[in-house]
């Protein structure tokens, strides 16, 4: 008889195949710069330490993406792993809550269409949040709170933040329903930006290159806006609050508060 899978195995099991053809490596080094002994993968790992490494140092992605975890069986603090190179654990992370890597597996990207739903209160109620085909680096700068305490992922792989401009903690919601911020491992239900995670199939650029640490000016900002405008791939940002219908951005620069 085979083992029982707990509740993490079990997610992990169940969204590890990625979509129709999809292929997977990646390379793990015990230290950094991809020095001493290393260790392949191309499917998931609930412990890599298994693999004769005594921790991990730095990683190449050669295909993914991958989704990381600080602990054993696919647990804790989460790293998204997108096709690159990383020399050293804060290329992965900029949390700096934890030093470790010790599971990890494939992460699904089966769409080339992204559409997520960010609500105000566990049940998916309160204020609403509604995103598709954009990245947002800070949810304040578009008329939302940084509380999120439940997620509906209706259409592709996206991570989120806990700060603006992608940094702290990450959170990864593939598709599906997510109720309450336990459901995504996290501490308190707070999201203050979040980004598309797309890979080469359907994106000739495929990684992601985050924004520079630094906070942006509020004409930088706005020079950012007027470029999402400007772009020929149209998105749309919706916020609504509760029987009060919606408040719609799609690239208008007058923002009305409810």
């Amino acid at each position: 008889m085979s083992e029982p899978q707990s509740a993490p195995e079990q997610l992990a099991a169940g969204k590890s195949q990625g979509g129709a053809g999809a292929t997977y490596k990646v390379v793990l080094f015990e230290f950094e710069n991809f020095q001493g002994s290393k260790a392949e993968f191309s499917a998931e790992c609930k412990d890599v330490l298994e693999k004769g490494l005594q921790k991990v140092g730095s990683v190449i992605v050669e295909s993914g993406p991958w989704v990381g975890y600080d602990r054993h069986g696919f647990t804790g603090e989460q790293f998204i792993l997108e096709k690159g190179q990383y020399p050293r654990w804060d290329t992965w992370t900029n949390s700096q809550n934890s030093y470790s890597l010790l599971s990890l597996r494939p992460l699904k990207v089966d769409s080339a269409d992204h559409k997520l739903h960010l609500f105000e209160n566990p049940g998916f109620t309160g204020r609403k949040m509604e995103i598709i085909d954009d990245d947002v680096p800070s949810l304040w700068g578009h008329g939302f709170q940084d509380r999120v305490a439940s997620v509906k992922a209706l259409n592709g792989t996206w991570v989120g933040y806990m700060y603006p401009g992608y940094r702290g903690r990450q959170f990864i919601f593939e598709l599906g329903d997510f109720k309450h911020w336990n459901d995504w491992e996290a501490p308190v239900p707070q999201i203050q930006s979040v980004r598309r995670v797309r890979d080469m199939q359907w994106h000739k650029r495929g990684c992601f290159s985050p924004l520079p640490s630094s906070t942006p000016s509020p004409v930088s900002a706005f020079t950012n806006l007027a470029e999402c405008c400007l772009s020929p791939q149209r998105s749309a940002i919706n916020v609504s609050v509760a029987n009060k219908g919606y408040l719609t951005w799609n690239c208008l620069l007058s923002i009305m508060l409810l």
